[in-house]
């Protein structure tokens, strides 16, 4: 079959680019070899937010007392807790699948690899056919990274997929790696009563962070009973005993630590293989494919967006990628993305969320800074809601008043950060934030109050 545009691979790139470009008047296909949604609706953020909620919530009935509530001793069901997540990706998933209905969008199973210029070998259960387009956009996303020296064998030695999905909820878990998705876990398996050891290579945890907030949830997670060994790197894993018998190299000397699963988090690896890339002459550098502005290749005709290209490894990243992406191809004239105004969330309890630069990152750039800080503690809705943990901290440009960055730990500021992406978008200076009513009581307001703090104007602190 031949089609104005033709996109591999269904994630959150693949079928926001696949829907928008139906909305533009296309005549649109979306290949996808697994599950319609990708690895984010099944695999990623959605099924992992929903361990993620089943976890706080039982954090909240364990310290229900705190709130007047007397509650019996509860427990956590974990094969319950896995199957609700299960249900709640399959549900996502097949709400993506209705979008594709409700867009006109031809759906096509099986794996999908350029063979020639405007053409594409689909193959599934053996029976391949070619399908056409005039523009091709590639959206196959990533996978768990597998270090060198710790093959996941996916028993004891686990990725982020497996980790979504076991049987049992283990006694100890030793996890390698403290980004996003090594501390989710960290965060998931110790609230519901696995021993966890986190294990990161770099002298800070969440090391992308700005580092009071790396060093902030150190102290949060380590309150919570999670031993945290930084500056320390797994060496070997030995599982022919039954457990995992885990070398570690840390500050103090090597050590010997026995657990029953590990959790490989180590990043991930994009899925370039058999796509064709080869065979049609797309460059490529350090496992990414080489795009514009616009996501166009070296190739006429074929784009690339998401995880395959370089930039944030994030699920909005890539819709927004594949949103420019197709009004490029569609003929419209859409503004660049602004990758230095990407906001990064980390859906640990309490939650962390960023934009823009750190401190030290501003620092070394030459900027003259103002900093404030506004703790939860000094909050009246955190304070009545249990949640004094954090703190918001905001970096502006002392010259021209420029917001540089935003950085918190706390609850639920994954959905106050928007504020500062939006803010910078329209380049809002810190004096507009501060004569910015914000509504009393809530969380947003530290907000306000830490840019108050950076022009010696606070109120509550």
């Amino acid at each position: 079959m031949t089609f104005d545009l033709i996109v591999i691979g269904s994630g959150p790139g693949g079928y926001v680019a696949a829907i928008r470009a139906s909305q533009l008047g296309l005549n649109v296909a979306i290949i996808e070899k697994a599950e319609i949604g990708g690895i984010c609706l099944n695999w990623g953020c959605i099924p992992t937010k929903a361990l993620l909620k089943s976890a706080q919530v039982f954090e909240y009935i364990t310290h229900a007392k705190d709130y007047g509530i007397l509650v019996p001793e509860a427990s956590a069901d974990f094969g319950a807790v896995v199957a609700r997540s299960r249900n709640v990706a399959t549900n996502m998933s097949k709400g993506v699948q209705f979008l594709m209905k409700k867009n006109k969008i031809t759906v096509i199973n099986g794996y999908g690899k350029l063979v020639t210029k405007g053409k594409i070998e689909v193959e599934k259960d053996g029976i391949k056919e070619i399908h056409e387009a005039k523009n091709i956009i590639l959206a196959t996303g990533a996978r768990s990274r597998e270090l060198p020296n710790i093959k996941i064998d996916g028993k004891k030695i686990i990725g982020y997929r497996e980790a979504m999905v076991l049987t049992e909820l283990p006694k100890t878990m030793i996890v390698i790696g403290s980004g996003a998705i090594g501390t989710e876990f960290a965060y998931f398996y110790n609230a519901l009563g696995t021993k966890v050891t986190l294990v990161e290579f770099l002298p800070n945890i969440l090391p992308v962070e700005d580092e009071d907030v790396s060093k902030a949830m150190e102290k949060i997670l380590k309150s919570k009973g999670i031993e945290i060994l930084t500056a320390s790197s797994v060496e070997s894993v030995d599982t022919s005993n039954g457990l995992c018998k885990v070398k570690i190299n840390t500050p103090k000397g090597e050590e010997i630590r026995e657990c029953e699963i590990v959790l490989s988090a180590a990043g991930v690896q994009t899925n370039l293989e058999n796509l064709g890339l080869e065979t049609l002459g797309i460059k490529t550098d350090k496992g990414k494919i080489v795009v514009n502005e616009f996501y166009q290749t070296n190739v006429e005709g074929v784009h690339a967006i998401g995880d395959i290209v370089s930039g944030q490894a994030l699920a909005h990243v890539a819709s927004a990628e594949g949103i420019i992406c197709v009004e490029k191809i569609a003929g419209h004239h859409p503004e660049p993305l602004d990758y230095n105004n990407i906001p990064g969330c980390t859906y640990c309890w309490p939650e962390v969320a960023s934009v823009g630069l750190t401190e030290k990152q501003a620092r070394e750039k030459g900027y003259e800074l103002k900093i404030g800080k506004f703790p939860f503690a000094a909050s009246g809705k955190a304070s009545a809601s249990g949640a004094k943990d954090g703190f918001v901290k905001v970096i502006f440009d002392a010259k021209y008043g420029e917001w540089l960055g935003c950085h918190m730990v706390g609850a639920n500021v994954t959905e106050m950060i928007a504020e500062a992406v939006v803010a910078r978008k329209l380049e809002t200076t810190g004096q507009e934030i501060i004569k910015s009513v914000h509504p009393h009581p809530t969380m947003s307001e530290a907000i306000m109050e830490a840019t108050a703090a950076a022009y010696d104007e606070v109120i509550h602190l």
